[in-house]
């Protein structure tokens, strides 16, 4: 027998308070991936793969909860609301479980699951049913009792035969019995028994592979894995109905059921007679994928794997609303780019090798201060596996996506003008042993300070090419760098100031190429050939101190001067190392290095593969932060992408599971003083932030007073805003008053004064 508590020696329970929760983050997540969802008498709550919303019926306020409020960045699972304790309970696949207390705000992470000795994909939770103030949780293992008032655990029920472990699928309660649907048969147990630990105490109703059941009224239904509905007569359960597909979910709701298909949602009543039959094409069109589906009042909620929530009336189910939080298509965004004003991001990807396969056919999203915009398949000129998105930087309304498959995209004012591919460019498509396939595999792309567009193009000889200004294309042959250009692949491009093409190459290293000589010189593996750790190069990045930041999958390189191509034959980066624990040490040693980002005062934002991202000072040598997903929002360690808004220095990082960003201040200089602004001002009782001078040049001298002139704080800029906690020197808050902000230019040419009031 098994008999496994989880007493308070093992229980921990989390409050959300991570080291770095008085930064600024903001989340950018998708809900259209509907994984649960419960409700109240108002209100319906839903669950994406990472992130809850709310909608009240009654108001239709949205509400949503995502990573930077507390929750996991893990893939949910199970999501319920208790009515009684106003408290909504999320599931993970994991294990882990997380409470929000509708009271006071409060999140609650809850480890027990995840600590427990078992096999890590048995211990995905699957339901939750609430019997008198206890918590059932179905679990791949058995059931657990969770007691809401107290938050602690009690008993574990391992029920399969012989006390072995058991996919639980649903609990329900039905003339004092406790029913559970099971991979391994439908069971049941007294409720009253108070030693059901002991597996023996549960007897097999019917053999089988059961996905739920559910207590309508009088009667008891259940449904196996096959999509058979059966009915409990007293002693076992009887089919009667067949679906034509198997149930996704089943859920009884103000005395109606709800069974949810794949494709249609049907809703008997409580004599099992079918009242509503809702088509996946009713709702929107065939291609659609239902998750589940339940009620509130008169208005039924069907939630799907593609589109997010959708509501209509229960009893005229025709005319369907989204009422989906906006957000990007989805999570798993893999590149962004970040103007001013506007973010965009794709979705398109390829694995470690560079192979794209399976396509895919998301298409493109955008961000600004209207909300989002999420351009469909349809619209960019049906271009799959889009990788790549970059801003024009000397027009913010035109925008060039890279599809690693279909060519290269155009976009003007959010409008897709344009695909240019191997019919109608200097694009070329890779060779294949059939000559009608085409395949072009378009990646990195930058434009120089003429205005021409470069853009690699993967797989073939002549991989470096560029759009003019004029409209022509031309094309470069990359055979003197590499032996077998028919396989290498490019991750990214930029250009320096001196005009020189640096690109990451997969198989070659870094390749610089100057187009005034037409001279390709490359830096690859090994200290003779260029000093990387490896030729496998990723991301690469231009610095402010004209150095080249080079990320590899096996760790970060520095080419301390750019200029150094037109004078060395032989390129050569450098580790940079540092000091830790008094040990010199590389650093990010090994690490597989994504993105790398510059700020406005030259910081580096690098991200990785598998520990989140990293912001070191310029030269490296000390890192500022390191955020993971233990101590910061991040939904993912694994990052796809960083990139800056130079005007207002936030930090936007792609992961595999969400998009966030850090509210950084590290923006980029102005030419001049005459922009310069403070905020907020005045500075009001209620706000606990910092006070923001920007618009400022590189390196001015800033110095704060009160009105009598005794200075409360000084500081050199790096970059174009600067910081102030309002103390005086980190000792003491100032008081109420007026203070002055002198600003002078490093050679004294040029000051600015401003005002602040701080309001105590």
């Amino acid at each position: 027998m098994k008999k496994v508590f989880f007493c308070g020696l093992f229980l921990l329970l989390i409050q959300f308070c991570g080291a770095q929760s008085k930064l600024s983050w903001q989340g950018y997540f998708s809900f259209n991936e509907i994984k649960d969802i419960s409700e109240s008498a108002t209100t319906v709550f839903a669950a994406s793969e990472n992130a809850l919303f709310s909608k009240n019926s009654a108001t239709n306020v949205l509400k949503t909860t995502t990573t930077v409020d507390g929750l996991s960045g893990q893939t949910i699972s199970a999501v319920y609301y208790s009515e009684a304790s106003k408290k909504t309970i999320i599931g993970y696949e994991n294990g882990l479980m997380i409470l929000i207390n509708e009271v006071d705000g409060s999140i609650l992470k809850v480890v027990d699951i995840i600590n427990k000795q078992l096999p890590a994909n048995t211990k995905k939770i699957n339901h939750f049913m609430e019997n008198n103030g206890l918590i059932y949780v179905s679990c791949n293992f058995g059931i657990v009792q969770f007691n809401l008032k107290t938050s602690q655990f009690g008993d574990t029920y391992f029920i399969g035969d012989n006390g072995a472990e058991i996919s639980v699928k649903q609990t329900t309660m039905f003339n004092g019995f406790i029913f559970a649907a099971t991979s391994s048969g439908m069971r049941k147990a007294d409720i009253t028994n108070a030693n059901l630990v002991d597996y023996s105490q549960w007897s097999i109703v019917n053999g089988g592979d059961w996905s739920s059941v559910e207590a309508l009224d009088s009667e008891l239904i259940a449904i196996n894995s096959a999509g058979y509905i059966h009915r409990f007569n007293s002693n076992t359960f009887v089919g009667f109905l067949q679906l034509p597909q198997a149930a996704v979910d089943t859920r009884a709701k103000n005395h109606n059921l709800f069974v949810t298909t794949a494709n249609t949602v049907y809703v008997y009543n409580n004599q099992m007679v079918l009242s509503r039959q809702i088509a996946n094409s009713q709702v929107l069109d065939n291609t659609l994928n239902f998750s589940c589906a339940t009620a509130v009042g008169n208005q039924i909620f069907i939630g799907t794997k593609e589109k997010g929530l959708f509501t209509s009336t229960l009893n005229n189910a025709t005319a369907f609303e989204n009422s989906t939080p906006s957000g990007p298509v989805r999570n798993d965004i893999f590149s962004i780019d970040a103007g001013s004003n506007v973010l965009w991001a794709v979705y398109g990807d390829y694995d470690a090798v560079y192979n794209p396969y399976p396509l895919d056919s998301y298409g493109i999203s955008r961000f600004n201060a209207s909300g989002w915009l999420n351009l469909p398949y349809s619209d960019v000129y049906d271009a799959k596996s889009i990788t790549r998105i970059y801003i024009n930087p000397n027009n913010e309304k035109q925008v060039y996506a890279s599809s690693f498959f279909s060519g290269l995209l155009k976009i003007e004012s959010d409008i897709p003008t344009h695909l240019y591919n191997e019919e109608n460019s200097g694009l070329e498509s890779l060779k294949t042993a059939s000559p009608d396939y085409v395949d072009v595999r378009i990646n990195a792309t930058a434009f120089d300070k003429s205005g021409n567009l470069w853009v690699t193009n993967s797989r073939i000889n002549n991989g470096l090419k560029v759009l003019k200004t004029n409209g022509q294309w031309g094309s470069y042959s990359m055979t003197s760098i590499s032996d077998d250009v028919g396989e290498d692949n490019y991750s990214s491009i930029v250009v320096d100031r001196n005009n020189v093409k640096w690109i990451g190459t997969y198989k070659n290293g870094v390749v610089g190429f100057n187009e005034a000589t037409n001279t390709f010189k490359k830096m690859t593996f090994g200290t003779d050939a260029g000093n990387l750790p490896i030729a496998d190069v990723r991301a690469i990045a231009l610095d402010a101190k004209n150095q080249l930041w080079i990320g590899t999958t096996k760790g970060l390189r520095v080419l301390s001067n750019i200029s150094s191509f037109q004078t060395d034959s032989q390129l050569k980066a450098n580790s940079i190392i540092i000091t830790e624990d008094d040990l010199a040490q590389e650093l990010l040693y090994e690490q597989f290095v994504t993105s790398i980002a510059v700020d406005g005062a030259n910081n580096k934002w690098i991200g990785t593969a598998d520990s989140g991202i990293f912001m070191v000072s310029p030269n490296g040598q000390e890192t500022k932060y390191h955020f993971t997903i233990n101590n910061s929002p991040l939904p993912s360690n694994y990052i796809n992408d960083v990139k800056i808004n130079a005007k207002t220095g936030e930090v936007f990082i792609a992961t595999d599971k969400g998009l966030v960003s850090f509210g950084g201040i590290a923006t980029g200089a102005n030419d001049d003083l005459s922009n310069v602004y403070v905020y907020p001002n005045p500075v009001r009782p209620t706000y606990s932030g910092t006070v923001k001078v920007a618009g400022l040049i590189d390196k001015a001298n800033v110095k704060i007073t009160d009105i009598e002139g005794n200075l409360v704080y000084e500081v050199t800029s790096s970059g174009g805003t600067i910081e102030w906690d309002t103390t005086a020197f980190g000792k003491y808050k100032v008081a109420s008053g007026v203070y002055m902000v002198f600003i002078s230019a490093e050679d004294g040419g040029e000051t600015k004064v401003k005002k602040v009031m701080i309001i105590r």
